[in-house]
Order: C-alpha cells, then sequence, then structure tokens
C-alpha cells in the first residue's frame, strides 16, 4: 500500500515539473518583445532588432526591390525571421495602403504590440539636400504616427537625420519650428513621453560617422518622468564590449574594407548581375580580420560576400579620382577650389581617410572615394561601412539611371537609405533595457 501512494506522489510531482515547465515555456514566449517597421527600407532596422532579441511581426516598405531584398534575409532566409501575420501579404505596399486596407487588422493588433518602429523617408530634412520643407516625403511621418494611432504600441522608435531636428528658416516663418517638435507634440497628445538625441553611429561601431535623429517614446507617461538616454554611455561600453569591439577607438574605414581591396587579387567575372563586362576579386578569407571584420563574417560560413561587384570607370575618371587621392585632404569634401580645378560639379565627393570612420554613406555611388585605389566603393563595401553582415544578401539592379532613380531602388540605394544594424542592434538593447 505503501508502494503504491509513493508511486502516485512521484507522478503527480512529475506531471506538477513538466505542467511547470509548460508553463514557463508559454511565459518566455510571451515575454518576446514584438515590433513592427514601417518605412523599412532592405531591413536595417529591423535586423538590428532581431538580433538584439525582438521578434518582427511585419515590415512595410514600398519599393519593390528594397522589399525583395528584406523578404529574401528575414522573411524567406534561415537567421532570423518575422512572425508575419497571414492577413497581409508579403509584398511592397505604402503605408497608407497598410492604413486603407488593412485598418481593421492593424486596431485588433491594438495594445499587444511592443514597439512600433521606423524611418519615414527623410530626403526634405537632410542637409546634403536642398531641405525644402514642402517636400511631400516630410509629411510621410504623419502616417507613422497614424499607424500609432491605431496600434497604440508601449514603445516607439524613429529614426531619421540630424536634420530632422533642425528648423528650415529663420525665426517668425510658419517653418521655424524643427520638425521633430511637431511630432513630440503630437505624440505627447496620443499619450506618450517622449525623448530624442543625435547620436553618432561611428560611437556605437559603425565605420561611419552618419549623426541620426533618434526618438524613443513610451506610452502612458509624461516626457518629464522618462530618460531613456540617461545611461547611454554605460550602456554603450558594455554593448561595444559584448561586440568584441573597443569603446575607446573608433572602427575605420581600413578596418572595414581591407580585405576587399583589389590590389594583389586575382579578379574574376562577376556573376551576381544582368549586365556582362564586370569584374569583382576572387574573394578569399582572411587570415588576421579585424575585430569589426570578424563580427561580420559571422554566419558567412567562409563563402565570398555577394554585391562585390567593382565599378567599370573610364580613363578620364580614374585620372581624376588619382588626383584627389594625391591632392585633397582625406575624410572630408572636396574643397571647392579643387573642385573647380578638377572640373567636378558634385556637391559632395569624399576621399576616404583609412584611418578614421567614414563619411555618411548616401544613396549616390560616387559620392564617396576609396582611401588608396581610385574608384568609388562596391555595394558590399558600403554595406560594410553600414555594418551589414557579409551573410545578409541585396537583390535587384546595382544602379539605375537617373531617370529611373525616383521609383527604383538599386543596391547602392536600399544600402545608403537603411539604418545601419549594429546601430539599431544597440537601440533595441537599450529599449529592451528600459522596459
Amino acid at each position: 500500500m505503501s508502494l503504491l501512494i509513493y508511486l502516485l506522489v512521484c507522478c503527480k510531482i512529475t506531471w506538477f515539473y513538466i505542467l511547470g515547465l509548460a508553463l514557463n515555456m508559454i511565459n518566455k514566449r510571451k515575454a518576446k518583445q514584438t515590433f513592427i517597421d514601417l518605412f523599412s527600407g532592405c531591413g536595417g532596422l529591423s535586423l538590428g532588432l532581431m538580433r538584439a532579441g525582438w521578434e518582427g511581426l511585419f515590415a512595410i516598405e514600398k519599393t519593390e526591390s528594397a522589399f525583395n531584398t528584406l523578404r529574401h534575409n528575414l522573411v524567406a532566409g534561415n537567421k532570423h525571421r518575422y512572425a508575419w501575420p497571414q492577413w497581409l501579404p508579403q509584398k511592397n505596399m505604402e503605408v497608407g495602403e497598410l492604413i486603407a486596407n488593412y485598418g481593421a487588422q492593424l486596431s485588433a493588433l491594438r495594445g499587444t504590440v511592443d514597439l512600433i518602429a521606423g524611418g519615414p523617408p527623410c530626403q526634405g530634412f537632410s542637409h546634403a539636400g536642398k531641405r525644402n520643407p514642402d517636400d511631400p516625403r516630410n509629411k510621410l511621418a504623419e502616417q507613422y504616427i497614424q499607424v500609432v494611432e491605431i496600434v497604440q504600441p508601449k514603445y516607439l522608435l524613429l529614426e531619421n537625420v540630424r536634420g530632422f531636428n533642425t528648423k528650415f528658416s529663420k525665426e517668425g516663418s510658419e517653418d521655424s519650428v524643427p520638425y521633430s517638435k511637431v511630432v513630440k507634440e503630437r505624440l505627447e497628445a496620443l499619450g506618450y513621453g517622449v525623448a530624442f538625441r543625435i547620436i553618432k553611429s561611428s560611437e556605437w561601431g559603425v565605420p561611419q560617422h552618419r549623426p541620426r535623429f533618434i526618438l524613443i517614446a513610451k506610452f502612458g507617461v509624461a516626457s518629464s518622468d522618462f530618460e531613456p538616454f540617461a545611461e547611454l554611455d554605460q550602456f554603450r561600453k558594455a554593448f561595444l564590449k559584448s561586440k568584441g569591439l573597443s569603446a575607446d577607438r573608433a572602427v575605420t574605414a581600413r578596418d572595414a574594407l581591407f580585405d576587399l581591396e583589389v590590389a594583389g587579387k586575382k579578379l574574376v567575372a562577376n556573376t551576381d548581375s544582368d549586365q556582362k563586362g564586370f569584374f569583382e576579386i576572387d574573394f578569399e578569407e582572411h587570415s588576421q580580420p579585424s575585430s569589426y571584420l570578424k563580427l561580420l563574417r559571422e554566419g558567412a560560413g567562409g563563402l565570398a560576400p555577394d554585391s562585390i561587384r567593382l565599378p567599370r570607370h573610364s580613363k578620364e575618371v580614374i585620372d581624376r579620382f588619382k588626383l584627389i587621392l594625391d591632392r585633397c585632404p582625406r575624410g572630408i569634401n572636396v574643397p571647392r577650389d579643387l573642385k573647380l580645378e578638377f572640373s567636378i560639379k558634385k556637391q559632395a565627393i569624399t576621399p576616404l581617410c583609412p584611418n578614421s570612420p567614414s563619411a555618411t554613406v548616401t544613396t549616390l555611388p560616387d559620392d564617396i572615394i576609396h582611401y588608396s585605389e581610385p574608384r568609388i566603393l562596391t555595394v558590399r563595401e558600403n554595406a560594410r561601412l553600414q555594418s551589414f553582415p557579409d551573410w545578409f544578401s541585396f537583390q535587384g539592379a546595382y544602379t539605375t539611371g537617373s531617370k529611373h532613380r525616383k521609383f527604383s531602388c538599386p543596391r547602392y540605394t536600399q544600402v545608403g537609405n537603411a539604418v545601419p544594424p549594429l546601430l539599431a542592434e544597440a537601440l533595441g538593447g537599450l529599449i529592451k533595457r528600459a522596459i
């Protein structure tokens, strides 16, 4: 009899143990924070958030090529994947289309999403452009706010250019208020405490200066009581240490690119483009990678990255680039007098300094010249400066003609528009810490 009682007690304990494990797994699943990415581009912000432990629900991007890159890596990929609801087609669309056609489904998500992230197109705010207050792309931040109002997530993350926090004109005119103030007031009216700061990407392990406007908001608190950036320096050091990077020395352009230099390499025909007559280096894993290169090569399995097609410059362009490398200061825009001398009409063209972070990577391939070779950078070299890992594959054409540029998003544009994944991962970790 005592043996029977003993067995019954053991079975009861065993079932309680199994039940406890199951409940623990369910709670862990529920505890995983979820996000939606608006104006996602090719997925730099999403990739960083996923690597920080967030679960992506879905992403919205209007251009087909950029969405194809995002889908290839983060929907059909084998490293990180969105959950992706059945009611939403896995295709490119505008945020306005999401609101118009899937309003009921968005409303059903109300209060269940932890974060809405996004980087509304920024050309109208950028100091590198014309800074036009009437640029229709400026109003896309309003669509971001519309989705926020419908879904009411717990947190918000908004990334933009530094000019987002700069007045368009002098005091007294209608556009004298920075757009960041307009967005802050709108979000506060929806019940969010809002904080923002200009952050240099180079301070977070990205080999590129790239100052960005970063806004973080939390539902149900006052702005005066919300300070997610309070321990930013302490968090930065811990984050960089976790990545094997130094908090005291910025990652340089050479740290990121030296294994992709052409000098001493065998050239082979490029194979990931429809255009013939282009070459790329015969890639080999470097025997002494920098700490940054080790980080970006993780997950590549020793394979060559894609998008390493070399440019096909004319002799005239090569000779001009040689002059720039010989005579111009490194790391800054070519001075005006030398632009005139070299017959350069471009607003910005910068020869890289090998021993410091790069200038901001843009959507124009010829804005930056390699630090030791008279050529522009490859798509992959730009992606390295943006901190994309080498396993991340870019889809679509390399470039498009000027008349098609407004309607397409080739690889160079995808990379230039992206949020650096390493910065995004740090921001994702910062918000998780706040939670």
